[in-house]
């Protein structure tokens, strides 16, 4: 179907199975999954609304696309209109869907990139560019361009200069500009910004789309909570074939992602957490022979022994460390490897003692 690539992490497999015989047992760090709790306020708006006979609102509550334009415009310096928020049933599901939805027919996005902006663009029967220099495309006719930044795999940060350049072209041409910008409050070295800064898009959201997504920030991958916000017209426009898709995210998973981005407190302690394992696991792979390439920002480390990227999987894997290989994420990965810091304290403290 669609000529869709066969699913990357099947190929992870016997690399596991040999980490999971390690005598103290594996060390996950090649998915970025959550693994600490919930918080208990978001648990609590959960089961308050577990009583929702009804449909959901496709459009979400008032109160919800308030609670997200409210986030934005405290901790990232965007003012939106509330009409302007469209909840989504995680991010994942929306940069797979964006293209078909927007029958897009050339779709870009970075050279190193999230494997989902390329299966999206092959579902919709698009044409696709990965490139970072947009102005080496010349004239080339783009319905498309997602950016990701804070980058997975790489934590790049893109700079507003960078960014404006980015949404100028766009605009010269016709073309839509996706942010994804699922990892934004997890800054370290640089300070990431949002496509719908006045500083990078000029007070005009025409033409935009930012995407959040609350998985890594509160915890809540499993509740498939995320939002896109930016041009009301487009989100407008979504909105209409969202309805006829019934693409809605149920009610009692609003009313948790409302007290969510309500709630700045429990973010920045689950902030704090992954701070901490950085600070021990990134100084223990450079000591081991890793050199880390960005990873200024988001949740993983960008590492290169300057070898093949499964060379270096296979090696992890023998001291019970799984990992993922750059070549997921792009040809120019096949030297790389990203490493997640999502595992637990305990599991971060067993991969350091074995890195030593």
């Amino acid at each position: 179907m669609h000529n869709l690539p066969d699913f990357p992490w099947d190929r992870l497999v016997p690399y596991k199975e040999r980490a999971q015989a390690h005598p103290d047992g594996i060390v996950d760090l090649s998915v970025g999954t959550p693994v600490d709790p919930v918080p208990r306020i978001v648990q609590e708006a959960l089961a308050g609304a577990a009583d929702s006979p009804g449909y959901p609102l496709t459009y979400g509550t008032a109160e919800l696309r308030a609670s997200a334009a409210g986030w934005l415009r405290r901790r990232h310096g965007v003012t939106v209109d509330e009409r302007a928020v469209l909840p989504l049933i995680g991010s994942k599901e929306f940069v797979a869907w964006l293209p078909t939805l927007l029958g897009a027919k050339q779709v870009v996005f970075p050279e190193l990139a999230y494997p989902t902006y390329d299966v999206g663009a092959r579902m919709a029967g698009a044409e696709t560019v990965a490139a970072d220099g947009l102005l080496t495309l010349g004239p080339a006719r783009v319905d498309l361009v997602w950016v990701n930044s804070p980058s997975n795999p790489t934590g790049k940060v893109l700079p507003a200069d960078h960014l404006r350049k980015v949404v100028s072209w766009a605009r010269e041409r016709g073309a839509i500009v996706a942010s994804d910008e699922c990892y934004i409050e997890l800054g370290w070295e640089e300070e990431p910004i949002s496509i719908l800064h006045p500083d990078v898009c000029g007070g005009s959201h025409e033409g935009l789309l930012a995407v959040h997504s609350l998985s890594k920030r509160s915890n809540l991958a499993g509740y498939r909570a995320g939002f896109v916000a930016g041009d009301l017209a487009l989100v407008a426009r979504l909105l209409e074939i969202r309805k006829h898709a019934g693409m809605i995210m149920p009610q009692p998973v609003q009313a948790a992602m409302t007290v969510a981005l309500g709630d700045d407190a429990h973010a920045d302690a689950q902030r704090e957490l992954y701070a901490a394992r950085r600070e021990v696991l990134r100084p223990a792979l450079e000591k081991a022979g890793w050199r880390i390439d960005h990873s200024t920002a988001g949740l993983y480390l960008w590492a290169s022994d300057g070898g093949d990227c499964w060379d270096q999987v296979r090696r992890l894997s023998e001291i019970g460390i799984l990992v993922a290989p750059g070549e997921f994420y792009g040809f120019a990965g096949r030297s790389h490897i990203r490493i997640a810091v999502t595992a637990t304290d305990e599991r971060i403290g067993a991969a350091v003692r074995r890195l030593q």
